[in-house]
């Protein structure tokens, strides 16, 4: 990739007048741009992307310039250097990419309605307004913006509103800030408020598609989530208000613009009568992840895109911080250890993955930056390892340095190191770097070698890795005193084992809370010691094992074969996060067998075991005063029973459906997913479809409407897959923001996996065109390679992307996943036998 020049290295501005003129009939915008700044050069560029220039002035004199959308600017040519004035007159059309400024469609009550939204992160500002759309581009923004109103109507943005004239709407002059986190939005809109402690006041927006009591939970927890902060930060709110608005068309997750927050309905709304544990949870920590941003990313962000990952790993580690504090029944860490920890050890250990730092300038390059896996799971698991080694004191008070002295500002990884090493007196740059400038993480083998207990590293790879000697800066978290906190050598030696083992009273263990990023291959005799001691270890610790036994499996450093007759003796746990832990295992065991064969019966068999005695324990139904895991172990237990076959527990998926037919989505959160996709599978007809469908269309329940898609690309008809791939295009149906899941529902059910292939490959330039924009695009890619192992799958796909390695945001995920398929192939090849004789003598 080409170098591009940095337009803030010619044009630094300091304030911006911004008019922006949306007509949602015409699809229209039109606008003028005032700058002030300081000029240094004669020739400046400012930002822009299908912009139309009409004209450039520069302290009220025309001035010539031209327009590069090859490199996305104005290239602008001045009398003089310094304190200049620039006025750019443009306009612009409206489009449906989900980028810059554009329309978010909805129905209520059967009338099709729109509002209007924005999301500038990456580089979007300049889509919508001429800019130095650069996070170190920072400067104070006045905005006013006219649209075609209707009566009642709503407008919004980062600052409150000062006045209205003649349909312009005036908002007050903001922070200092970057160009990426300005945010505006209009429409009919409902809203709730309430205030801070400190005055802060908070408000949740959405449409009013949705019940005014589905705006509570957000507003409860966005209140306390900045009380929390204020307090952990030691920083205070720096705006009047914090806004938080759930648009029906939002590419990402979430986005943290300043004083307005924008999200997904799935991560905002929340039905108060009728959703599952795990979904308030997850909306929980999109919440408090994108306030966390408020301060860091927001009041200090970074230089330039190559630290995002110092916005994100941060911002994921204190949602469940803040979490924790707010709800702390929830035991949300348990949540880290199931999602972000297995991510992020999945994804890091294939040779050619980005490192959480890295150096980027195509705008291209920069949307290819999100590897979630990576910049958000990685990143969080080591500032999680910091935030241990430090302690919460040392945190918040390095944190107050690093607000104090950087704020309306930027900065870089080095400088929170800086701050928080001034405040713990730890290096803590020396150790991060370690994580963060290389990729990949070790495994640490732990032996017996002559009498001695023996620690080594080395780089961990899934399939093929060049190993180029790295090292690590290890914090071992070990059960034994003589184990240093810091494992900085290839190998060291802790001395006589035996002696060792007596003086502890307890096996050797490595990594006690699964919070540092690396995984353990104890040698046969210690592993032994664990196992046989396994009731005395925590269930993290029983977490952690399963996760390390799986990822040494997926190497070939072990045999999935000798995995198989551990996981009955974890199968009673009452624990979710074992229980998480140990249905991975589980489903990793699917892809040695094939579809329908007497493999498959065995493996069937062999799930029915694990699962009896739980579905026996926790039944179907939710009941009064259960504990937080049994409510969320109950859909794992009942999910392999289904898995195998097992004919009461599809009679009583069935029967529940029956007795809630009128009304589907009141089934209970909890279990209500397992109930009509058991349905659609074992019960399945055009009408089941077709309402189903109906149902999703009508819902504004985003929990539900994800529940009936899972469920919807469960069908085995040919007619129906048919049908179904007919609604990847409709977005009336399927909008594109929701179109991965749809697909990648159809690509894992064996029966539509060949039409949802096919689709993808033969409308290619559609997808491209219609989401193509998103810095989620390459998810498709990921997706297939994650659920494809044939030898057959692995020729198309690679006879699919290989040409297309080349585009820009696209070959490191082309170029890795490839890489994935291939080793899935051959694990399974050359281990199908012995895995499926250790499935059936433990059936």
């Amino acid at each position: 990739m080409s170098e591009i020049t940095r337009f803030y290295d010619t044009f630094q501005p300091k304030h911006y007048d911004i008019f922006i003129d949306v007509n949602r009939e015409t699809k229209e915008i039109s606008g003028t741009t005032k700058i002030n700044g300081d000029a240094k050069a004669k020739t400046i560029s400012i930002s822009q992307k299908f912009l139309e220039i009409e004209s450039v002035q520069a302290d009220d004199q025309d001035v010539p310039f031209t327009v590069d959308n090859k490199n996305e600017g104005i290239h602008i040519n001045l009398e003089k250097t310094g304190e200049t004035t620039l006025v750019i007159s443009y306009h612009t059309k409206l489009t449906d990419s989900m980028m810059g400024i554009y329309p978010s469609y909805y129905e209520v009550n059967g009338e099709k309605k729109v509002i209007i939204g924005t999301q500038f992160e990456t580089t979007f500002a300049r889509q919508a307004f001429p800019c130095v759309d650069e996070p170190e581009a920072k400067a104070k923004f006045d905005i006013a913006i006219k649209f075609d109103e209707k009566p009642g109507e709503t407008i919004i943005a980062n600052m409150p509103e000062i006045r209205e004239e003649d349909g312009v709407h005036y908002f007050d002059t903001t922070v200092r800030m970057s160009t990426y986190l300005i945010a505006f939005a209009f429409g009919d809109l409902q809203s709730k408020k309430t205030k801070t402690a400190s005055g802060v006041e908070v408000g949740v927006f959405a449409t009013k598609a949705h019940k005014p009591n589905e705006l509570d939970f957000a507003l409860d927890i966005a209140k306390r989530a900045i009380e929390f902060y204020e307090d952990f930060y030691q920083t205070p709110y720096p705006l009047p208000h914090s806004w938080q608005l759930a648009l029906p068309d939002f590419s990402a997750g979430a986005m943290e613009n300043w004083g307005l927050v924008t999200y997904r309905e799935a991560y905002l709304m929340i039905d108060p009568d009728n959703t599952a544990l795990d979904t308030k949870m997850l909306v929980a920590t999109v919440i408090t992840h994108e306030l966390a941003h408020q301060w860091f990313g927001d009041l200090v962000t970074m230089k330039w895109w190559d630290n995002l990952w110092l916005n994100e790993s941060f911002a994921n580690m204190m949602e469940y911080v803040s979490v924790n504090a707010i709800e702390p029944d929830w035991h949300v860490w348990e949540m880290f250890q199931e999602s972000d920890v297995p991510a992020a050890l999945q994804r890091d250990a294939t040779d050619g993955v980005q490192s959480v730092h890295v150096q980027v300038n195509n705008p291209a390059e920069i949307d290819a930056l999100f590897d979630p896996a990576i910049v958000y799971a990685k990143g969080a698991r080591m500032l999680v390892m910091v935030h241990a080694l430090l302690g919460d004191d040392n945190l918040r008070k390095g944190l107050k340095q690093y607000f104090a002295a950087h704020k309306y500002g930027n900065a870089e990884g080095d400088d929170l190191w800086d701050a928080l090493g001034d405040a713990s007196g730890i290096e803590v740059g020396k150790i991060m770097h370690s994580w963060l400038e290389q990729p990949g993480y070790p495994v640490v083998n732990a032996s017996v070698i002559d009498g001695k207990l023996t620690l080594s590293q080395k780089q961990f790879f899934i399939g093929e890795g060049k190993d180029e000697g790295r090292l690590w800066q290890i914090p071992l978290n070990s059960n034994y005193d003589v184990a240093p906190q810091i494992m900085a050598d290839q190998t060291i030696t802790l001395g006589d084992y035996d002696e060792l083992r007596q003086d502890a009273g307890k096996p050797f263990r490595l990594n006690v809370g699964n919070n540092s990023h690396f995984i353990v291959k104890y040698d046969d005799a210690l592993l032994k010691d664990i196992l046989d001691n396994i009731d005395t270890v925590d269930n993290i610790s029983k977490l952690g094992l399963l996760q390390d036994q799986r990822l040494l499996a997926d190497a070939r450093e072990i045999s999935y074969a000798s995995i198989v007759p551990l996981l009955p003796g974890f199968a009673d746990s009452e624990s979710t996060i074992v229980n998480d832990a140990l249905y991975r295992v589980a489903n990793n065991l699917k892809k040695f067998v094939k579809p329908n064969s007497t493999e498959e019966k065995a493996l069937q068999a062999f799930y029915d075991k694990l699962s009896a005695k739980q579905v026996e324990r926790l039944g179907w139904e939710p009941r009064a005063g259960e504990s937080n895991d049994d409510q969320l172990t109950r859909p794992y237990v009942l999910n392999a029973a289904l898995y195998a076959d097992n004919k009461k527990a599809i009679v009583a998926a069935h029967d529940l459906f029956t007795a809630n037919k009128d009304n589907l989505a009141g089934l209970s959160a909890d279990i209500r997913l397992l109930v009509l996709r058991n349905e659609v599978k074992n019960y399945g007809s055009v009408t089941l479809f077709n309402n189903l469908l109906d149902e999703y269309r009508k819902s504004s329940d985003p929990s539900y409407k994800a529940d009936v898609c899972v469920a919807a690309t469960n069908v085995q008809k040919t007619e129906l897959i048919e049908e179904l791939i007919r609604q990847f295009e409709d977005a009336n149906t399927v909008k594109p923001q929701d179109l991965r899941a749809w697909y990648r529902g159809a690509l894992a059910n064996n029966e539509a996996q060949q039409a949802a292939w096919d689709w993808i490959r033969n409308d290619w330039s559609w997808l491209e065109k219609t989401v193509g924009g998103d810095m989620e695009f390459s998810s498709f890619i990921t997706v297939t390679a994650n659920i494809f192992h044939t030898p057959e799958r692995l020729a198309e796909f690679k006879a699919f992307f290989e040409p297309k390695v080349n585009t820009p945001g696209l070959t490191r995920e082309i170029q890795m996943d490839i890489k994935i398929v291939e080793t899935n192939v051959k694990l399974i090849e050359d281990e199908k036998a012995a895995v499926n004789a250790a499935i059936s003598a433990n059936k």
